[in-house]
């Protein structure tokens, strides 16, 4: 495994109400120097719920992305609020965005979105036991729940409205995880 580079300077060069922009000053093992600029997480992070319905379909959310501006099709997904867990936060945001609260929450998989300049990732949680229950959430809109068949992956995945990288790769995990471990 290569040396990590040394940190030789970083300092916050943008912050905005959600990000924060770092700039480092890096030198490489081999002496070279280089500038890098990286997006900071914030807060105590966040999970990204794969909710598997006892028929064994999947609980997906249709909801406007901004940085899209259109609607997709998701897994249920929030912020991990202060003093929470991580499956405390993923029962209650399934229980914000779907109306359902989960029996067995099994963590999957800590994933990063791009780890070339993001700090950001997000905990991938298995959600099984489902039963309904619903919290009050923060969306600006309902979010429209949507059950869909989760055996044949590629098919659903290949919808032009399931679009989000970690979306994807989450379903893909879980399927794997479940034929594996039941």
């Amino acid at each position: 495994m290569p040396r990590k580079p040394e940190i030789l300077k970083q300092h916050t060069v943008a912050r905005s109400r959600l990000f924060r922009t770092d700039e480092l000053l890096l030198r490489f093992s081999n002496g070279e120097e280089r500038v890098y600029e990286k997006l900071c997480a914030g807060g105590p992070g966040a999970v990204l719920m794969v909710p598997v319905l006892d028929d064994g379909r999947v609980v997906m959310i249709r909801e406007y992305a901004a940085g899209i501006h259109d609607y997709h099709l998701g897994l249920p997904k929030g912020a991990v609020d202060r003093g929470e867990t991580l499956l405390e936060a993923a029962d209650r945001e399934l229980k914000e965005e779907i109306g359902y609260g989960a029996r067995d929450l099994q963590l999957l998989k800590h994933i990063h979105l791009s780890p070339a300049y993001m700090e950001h990732g997000i905990h991938v949680v298995l959600a099984r036991g489902l039963y309904p229950e619903r919290l009050e959430g923060d969306e600006p809109e309902p979010i429209e729940v949507v059950p869909m068949d989760f055996d044949d992956l590629l098919s659903l995945t290949a919808m032009d409205e399931v679009c989000e990288g970690r979306t994807i790769a989450a379903l893909f995990y879980a399927r794997a995880w479940l034929e594996r471990h039941g």
